[in-house]
């Protein structure tokens, strides 16, 4: 059963969200790519964090010239309030985060570019609610924005069944990368790693081949988040999507047949 995006992207807005991925991922990777003299002290570029939030309105901006009226916009921000309340009442605890299913869920629904909107607009709301704004923000506003947007650019012609499995595996490897990624948005600037089980500093180190450092990262991700807030997230997510999934999509899906509108 085929599945059609209820907003296709046009090939500008295509572009800009692309431009804005790349952006979001050299504010990520800059670390690992840094040239620098070992031993040398790093600071964060706080340009990309500067202009990022900027990236992300020109995305909605040429979104909303694009194809989103006055009806998906407001089906935006039904959703963005509904994931910022769901996120202050999982708080993250012990990886429990319930914002996430609904990303994937509206990204699906509404396409690629509906859904890297949701992404920024859920963790922008939720933090303004929770007081949680802060460094972070930005690295949590793209990540989460890839996670939507990843959901839209699913296979679409599965339904039933399959599509909702197909969904909760998403979730999971979803879940994943997202703890992923936030820890590297952190991880150069946490001096004196040690863990207990493992020999060795696993801090960043200036200089160093992009191999080690990249090898130093992800044992570090392993033994201080996979295992822990990260499958904690995956199974939260994915048993929402098998759980509320048929439903929300029913309802979403019917919602999209009202205020569907063709991108330009």
């Amino acid at each position: 059963m085929s599945s059609p995006v209820a907003l296709p992207i046009g090939r500008r807005t295509a572009v800009v969200l692309a431009l804005a991925s790349v952006a979001g991922l050299m504010m990520l990777c800059w670390p690992l790519l840094l040239d620098a003299q070992p031993g040398q002290r790093v600071e964060p570029p706080f340009v990309f964090l500067a202009l990022l939030p900027l990236v992300m309105v020109v995305v909605l901006a040429e979104m909303g010239e694009g194809g989103m009226d006055s009806r998906v916009l407001a089906v935006l921000g039904v959703l963005s309030a509904i994931n910022a309340v769901l996120r202050g009442l999982g708080a993250g605890t012990a990886g429990i985060e319930l914002v996430f299913f609904l990303l994937v869920l509206g990204g699906r629904v509404f396409g690629a570019g509906f859904g890297f909107a949701l992404g920024c607009t859920s963790l922008f709301a939720s933090a303004l609610l929770t007081a949680g704004v802060g460094p972070w923000l930005p690295f949590q506003m793209i990540c989460s924005a890839w996670v939507g947007m990843g959901a839209g650019l699913l296979p679409r012609r599965v339904g039933g069944r399959v599509e909702i499995a197909m969904l909760a595996g998403y979730a999971v490897v979803a879940s994943y990368l997202y703890g992923l990624l936030m820890n590297l948005s952190s991880w150069p600037f946490t001096l004196g790693i040690a863990v207990p089980g493992h020999e060795g500093s696993l801090a960043y180190v200036a200089g160093a081949p992009v191999l080690e450092n990249a090898h130093r990262f992800l044992v570090y991700s392993l033994l201080t988040s996979t295992g822990g807030w990260d499958t904690g997230r995956a199974i939260t997510t994915a048993v929402a999507v098998v759980v509320l999934g048929p439903a929300i999509l029913t309802t979403l899906r019917r919602a999209a047949r009202r205020a569907v509108v063709r991108a330009g």
